[in-house]
């Protein structure tokens, strides 16, 4: 069940990225999909093996792995998320390890259990260790929800500038553009 790709050196965006799109279907919300198959396109998406089994425990602690990284994702700071990634790594991590799955992809870091851990846990675990490089290397929160209310969506901060405050450009312009419109209204 674990990953075919490697979580740290280029890597780390996408694993942390996967975690973001993963988080958006285990925590539905109104106009996003939520349940096994929603999970099972977001990992097919990521480069897992077919086939993809999600059995309905697996969904359970899926959604239970998602609650804890959606408290990282909600922290307003550096201090903050540290500590709960630092709380979760603490938990629930093993020694880290390199692996290929049996000659099966390149060597990449798990800090999971085995190759055949749960789903739940080989995706709380990657998750933790890709956003805590993250913050290492930005010093600033590893990522966010998006802060237009039709919206949302988790996402990762990746760059090296200010905290985004929207999952896409598409999001900010929107909120711009109700604000100066809400303006306009206000001063005729």
């Amino acid at each position: 069940m674990a990953s075919q790709k490697p979580v740290l050196g280029s890597s780390v965006h996408y694993t942390a990225q996967r975690a973001a799109d993963l988080l958006a279907v285990l925590l539905p919300s109104p106009g996003r999909p939520a349940g096994r198959t929603a999970v099972i396109e977001v990992l097919r998406k990521y480069g897992e093996p077919e086939p993809i089994e999600v059995s309905a425990a697996d969904l359970a602690e899926l959604h239970e792995a998602a609650l804890l990284l959606r408290d990282v994702f909600a922290a307003a700071d550096a201090g903050t998320a540290a500590d709960r990634l630092n709380a979760l790594l603490a938990g629930r991590t093993h020694p880290p390890r390199l692996t290929t799955h049996g000659g099966t992809s390149g060597w990449h870091l798990h800090v999971d259990g085995d190759d055949d851990a749960p789903w739940a846990e080989w995706f709380l675990t990657s998750s933790c260790l890709a956003l805590a490089v993250l913050l290492a290397e930005r010093q600033a929160p590893p990522g966010g929800f998006c802060a237009s209310p039709s919206c949302g969506k988790p996402f990762v901060n990746v760059g090296r500038g200010t905290s985004r405050r929207y999952c896409s450009a598409a999001c900010g312009t929107r909120e711009r553009v109700a604000r100066h419109r809400a303006i306009q209204a206000g001063e005729e």
